[in-house]
């Protein structure tokens, strides 16, 4: 389901009291591939519920450049709340997702195995209630990136 970024704290708090565990994670999901359902798939393992924050176009601008997202975030929210893994879906337009993992104190905040435990936003915070960080491996070569340097290729031959 998407969910407004308004309704997230008492969603949270409702799914608390029915003693689900919380599992939280975030990105661009410009373009979903087999990497990103794997990624899915495993964080959820973690949980009863999957929440996955969505950087809203304008993030994705600022943090990937201007000729990204390559699908408007309605439609990356679409898709996402499409896959069995993900419970809820909310978008949010900072360059972090900090302020959205403050409202949803995850019971586990899960980031690509790509990332340092150093450089995982919001990782103090989350430990700090006694959650937990958790990384997930990749799927070799199966990137965004790649796919849209792929479709570049493609297209120049």
């Amino acid at each position: 389901m998407i969910v407004d970024r308004k309704e997230i704290s008492e969603l949270c708090e409702q799914l608390r009291n029915e003693g689900k565990k919380i599992v939280f994670t975030n990105g661009c999901f410009d373009i979903i591939h087999s990497g990103h359902i794997h990624y899915l798939i495993e964080a959820k393992k973690l949980g009863n519920v999957l929440i996955v924050g969505l950087n809203t176009d304008a993030s994705v601008r600022r943090l990937k450049g201007q000729s990204r997202p390559i699908n408007v975030e309605q439609d990356r929210a679409a898709v996402l709340n499409a896959l069995k893994p993900v419970d809820y879906v909310v978008l949010f337009d900072e360059d972090t997702p900090i302020e959205l993992i403050k409202q949803v104190r995850p019971d586990f905040l899960v980031k690509g195995a790509d990332y340092e435990r150093k450089n995982i936003v919001g990782a103090d915070f989350v430990e700090s209630y006694g959650g937990r960080v958790a990384t997930i491996e990749f799927v070799e070569g199966k990137s965004t990136t790649n796919i849209i340097n792929r479709m570049k290729s493609s297209d120049e031959n």
